[in-house]
């Protein structure tokens, strides 16, 4: 997770480095939840439900025309969950969006946004060794999404807002779980840098 942190902190910086010609630059914190279809049953196999637990999450987006432009979100689980009650178990979701940001008031914003991405599901209790990074305690199951989603941006003073929003992950082949379609919804905080 530190791995895409990092990743993540040098994206941002290097949004920085960009032309002049751009015009917003927006940072956010959140805190959220998901739910999913009920668990299922196949064969004597349990499914089980890719519901609840806090999940905190960044966010950052780059208006290179007036309204529209990139985004990219980090959402993970904040503790680990128990898959089937027995194997601890921590889902991270990444995305990179094309992202539409109306005005529709002076001080409210709306945000459409869709892309791509992925899902990490973290299953503790195995160590494993990767000749790139070394021992870990957990086994990945990787999976790509399409996500959808929106919000409503409320500035509430000067340049910072909170935003409720919404999101959609549509996960391709996740048969770990009763779905492979997960709501995430939340509110986040941040803050506008340049003319908005």
């Amino acid at each position: 997770m530190k791995k895409l942190a990092l990743i993540l902190a040098l994206f941002v910086f290097c949004l920085f480095e960009l032309p002049v010609r751009a015009q917003q630059f927006d940072a956010a914190f959140g805190l959220g939840t998901i739910s999913s279809s009920a668990p299922t049953t196949s064969n004597g196999l349990l499914f089980p439900s890719e519901k609840g637990g806090l999940y905190p999450s960044i966010s950052a987006d780059f208006l290179v025309t007036h309204r529209a432009g990139i985004e990219g979100e980090f959402a993970w689980r904040g503790s680990q969950g128990l898959y089937g009650g027995l194997e601890p178990y921590r889902p991270i979701f990444w995305a990179i969006n094309a992202i539409w940001a109306p005005k529709l008031t002076k001080g409210v914003t709306a945000e459409l946004l869709g892309g791509i991405g992925g899902e990490d599901l973290r299953f503790y209790g195995t160590l494993n060794y990767n000749p790139l990074s070394g021992y870990t305690n957990y086994t990945s199951s990787n999976h790509l999404m399409g996500d959808v989603g929106g919000g409503i941006r409320a500035y509430f003073w000067h340049n910072a807002f909170i935003r409720p929003e919404a999101r959609l992950y549509l996960i391709h082949n996740n048969v770990e779980f009763s779905s492979g379609y997960v709501a995430r919804y939340g509110a986040s905080i941040g803050y506008s840098f340049g003319g908005r």
